[in-house]
């Protein structure tokens, strides 16, 4: 676990039964209150891709924060407790880009001794294979869970208008 001075901070780091270690709130924390900075080692994509191969792991379980096109945060490494926070698909908190820097941020009221959340926002295009959505399930256990941490998107559809023409010979 990080050796952040707990005291500094709304919450506390214990066993969760969404996934491994998570994140509960100590006091009440109101809406929009910055909780933590998600710190780490920053990185390329090239390199996270090197160090996490998804396409080998049972379940997805990594430690990386995206940032940018060019940057990722690995809190694997020289992290803090925001490497905690678990997802929900219907979070408490949320992650905010500032100029860069990514912290952490409530969005609801929460109690003490609630897990606080964000929702990861992993994109995925198209149709979800089993095996992906089983690769990034959820266990959030929300109402509304998704049943996996990614979100589907659809794909764009091409506003153009074809200029194929057809000619028969």
């Amino acid at each position: 676990m990080a050796t952040e001075n707990i005291a500094k901070h709304p919450f506390e780091v214990r066993n969760s039964v969404i996934q491994g270690s998570g994140v509960f709130a100590l006091r009440r924390i109101r809406p929009e209150q910055r909780l933590i900075e998600y710190v780490g080692e920053r990185i390329t994509h090239d390199e996270a891709n090197e160090r996490y191969d998804d396409e080998n792991m049972e379940r997805h379980h990594t430690f990386l924060f995206e940032v940018d096109e060019e940057n990722v945060i690995d809190a694997g490494r020289v992290g803090n407790d925001a490497r905690y926070f678990n997802h929900s698909c219907d979070p408490n908190c949320e992650a905010v880009n500032e100029g860069g820097r990514i912290y952490i941020e409530s969005i609801k009221n929460v109690q003490p001794g609630v897990e606080l959340t964000y929702d990861y926002s992993y994109e995925h295009i198209g149709e979800l294979p089993e095996e992906l959505r089983l690769q990034y399930l959820c266990l959030c256990g929300a109402e509304k869970c998704r049943g996996t941490i990614l979100k589907v998107k659809k794909p764009r559809k091409s506003r153009r208008k074809s200029t194929k023409t057809s000619s028969a010979k």
